[in-house]
């Protein structure tokens, strides 16, 4: 399965605008700012999880498999699934997420 799509949305990258698409998908939005190194580790969900780059660069691995976001694309996380993400920007990240 391929949880990755690539410049889903056009940047620079706002968040209303990817609030409105996920709201039509049935999605929250909210949005996390991590520094360099931040990590997030081993979650699952109970809910199906997108997440989209706004600046920077994250490292996700969902169901043992390794993909790295860059602003614009979008991550599917299936509820049930362990998953990670890290910063692996030199800067601090800006990224959305939302649940259905």
């Amino acid at each position: 399965m391929s949880y990755l799509t690539r410049q889903k949305f056009p940047t620079p990258l706002y968040r209303d605008q990817v609030a409105q698409d996920w709201d039509r998908r049935g999605y929250s939005c909210d949005v996390f700012t991590d520094p360099p190194g931040r990590e997030w580790n081993d979650f699952v969900h109970a809910t199906n999880e997108l997440v989209t780059v706004m600046t920077g660069k994250l490292r996700l691995t969902i169901g043992g498999e390794e993909m790295i976001a860059e602003p614009g694309d979008e991550v599917f996380i299936p509820s049930g699934v362990r998953h990670s993400v890290k910063n692996v920007s030199s800067s601090t990240t800006h990224w959305l997420y939302g649940y259905d």
